[in-house]
């Protein structure tokens, strides 16, 4: 007991002159000094032992959850996964794929990239990676994702089972970049009018962009419909030189108000000034994609159709600290060339009542009907040309409201995509009939007038669904939801034996902000 005590007496006596010596420093560095020692004596004089990485960096999402819903805290592993959609490229071997019944299954190789050169095919199985079974062993996606990727260079062999050929195939792949797209469509949608959908903003996205422009003006294209549903934004600098393509000399773009004023202009050299312009947006469209919208619709320079936007309007500095994490800092608001502040409304450090926002939405009536939503008049702006009004206070309320339809997308519908069930159903059923479908159809054309999915898929999805307790409350739910689900399955069956374009010119015929753009545009 005496030894016991001389031990606690000493490390108190420790713990106290270290305290001591850090008091001692320049009263400018006070609060760094109480969190220092905070967690050397979480450490070092805790009863239990802690997690001492773990500690810091709770006490780093602490202080940012006390500040505002976007500053947040990334781990090196989180911070990587980030920039690889951001930056437009990762290190790998160059396929899409999917886990069919726990076997990795290649839907398409990358154009071009490392798998398509050596020869592997969409249909594949990849079996084993360096001789090492990642079929049939519960492995998850990542740790699959883990053993396929590497620096560019680097080797690897891959154990392929190919549907016809009996003996397994053995391929040594060379890792290379590979490509992440940000441009997830672009297709000619109506004669004169073309389609580009952005799913984020990146370090590629304006090349992207501005590749697929060209391409659809020599196509014929005099009207665009840009599509910024569902883009969570990214980079404002490809947000900029995207509205550049559309806007005047000198116009403003956005604007930032913070410790700092900045402003963005357009250089007036776009290669889309003028012609027919509609921006799609919806309630999931935040931060970089609402720049876009905003310049667009305060500058008069075409119309925003949809439902409001997201409202995020903060602008947020990347942090790197010395363990590669990082910090990303929120340091200034986006205001909209009219004025308008992007960032909807919150109270700092209450997250809840912030994520809760889309739930608030829908039970106001906000998604279902333009009548619901209401302004106070100062939240009243003017358009810069034409002095039209639009309004502030948290996101980008489109020029043209189209509701949400909540019977489209039926909860037994819900279930089974939650499931994995619908996807599954595609995957088995392009697996077996991959050959016989391209060889009847040899144009997506022909395809997209002719092909219905068969009534046995279907049923092997719905007798599936019933397998794990998910069934249609009664007979109208199921008529309900048969339409929708059959043209799910026929966009994803094109996009496994074309790609993305395919997808959404099925999708987007029974996508209602789509088809309200295209009756403005023949009606403009």
């Amino acid at each position: 007991m005496k030894l016991e005590y001389l031990t606690m007496k000493k490390g108190i006596l420790t713990a106290a002159l270290m305290l001591v010596s850090l008091c001692v420093g320049a009263q400018e560095n006070l609060q760094l000094q109480k969190l220092q020692m905070a967690e050397w004596a979480i450490t070092n004089l805790y009863v239990e032992n802690v997690d001492e990485k773990k500690l810091v960096e709770d006490a780093i999402r602490g202080m940012l959850s006390q500040l505002d819903p976007h500053s947040s805290y990334a781990t090196k592993e989180q911070m990587l996964a980030m920039q690889e959609s951001l930056n437009g490229n990762f290190e790998g071997i160059g396929v899409e794929f999917n886990i069919k019944e726990d076997t990795l299954l290649v839907i398409q190789p990358v154009l071009g990239g490392p798998s398509e050169r050596v020869g592997i095919q969409a249909g594949d199985r990849i079996v084993a990676v360096d001789g090492e079974p990642i079929a049939g062993v519960k492995m998850s996606q990542e740790d699959i994702k883990r053993k396929l990727r590497g620096p560019k260079g680097t080797k690897v062999t891959l154990g392929v089972v190919r549907r016809g050929i009996a003996e397994p195939l053995s391929f040594v792949v060379e890792r290379d970049k590979i490509p992440v797209k940000s441009v997830n469509a672009s297709y000619m949608i109506r004669p004169g009018v073309g389609y580009i959908r952005i799913g984020g903003f990146g370090a590629t996205t304006h090349k992207e962009f501005t590749d697929a422009l060209k391409k659809l003006q020599n196509d014929g294209m005099t009207s665009l419909i840009l599509d910024l549903q569902d883009n969570g934004g990214g980079y404002m600098v490809a947000a900029v030189d995207i509205c550049n393509e559309f806007l005047e000399n000198r116009d403003l773009i956005v604007y930032t108000d913070g410790r700092e004023h900045s402003e963005y202009n357009a250089r007036g050299n776009g290669m889309f000034m003028k012609g027919k312009l509609m921006v799609l947006i919806n309630e999931y469209t935040a931060s970089a994609a609402e720049i876009v919208s905003g310049a667009v619709q305060d500058q008069d320079r075409g119309y925003v159709v949809g439902r409001r936007s997201f409202g995020k309007g903060l602008v947020q500095r990347q942090i790197n600290l010395p363990d590669t994490s990082m910090i990303r800092l929120t340091i200034a608001h986006y205001y909209t060339p009219a004025g308008r502040c992007i960032q909807k409304p919150y109270t700092k450090g209450q997250s809840d009542d912030y994520a809760r926002d889309m739930q608030n939405r829908l039970k106001r009536g906000e998604l279902t009907s333009a009548d619901s939503i209401h302004f106070a008049d100062s939240l009243k702006y003017y358009t810069l040309r034409r002095h039209r009004t639009v309004y502030g206070g948290g996101g980008i309320m489109p020029d043209y409201f189209v509701p949400l339809d909540t019977t489209q997308y039926t909860r037994f519908h819900r279930a089974m995509q939650a499931k994995g069930l619908v996807i599954n159903a595609n995957l088995r059923y392009v697996d077996t009939h991959r050959s016989e479908l391209k060889e009847q159809y040899r144009t997506f054309a022909e395809y997209r007038q002719t092909f219905e999915v068969p009534q046995t898929v279907i049923d092997e999805l719905v007798d599936e669904a019933e397998k794990q307790d998910i069934k249609p409350e009664n007979k109208a739910e199921m008529k309900t939801t048969l339409p929708y689900l059959k043209l799910q399955l026929k966009a994803l069956i094109a996009r496994d034996l074309w790609g993305m374009d395919e997808y959404f010119a099925i999708m987007n015929e029974q996508n209602a902000i789509v088809q309200e753009a295209i009756r403005l545009m023949e009606q403009e």
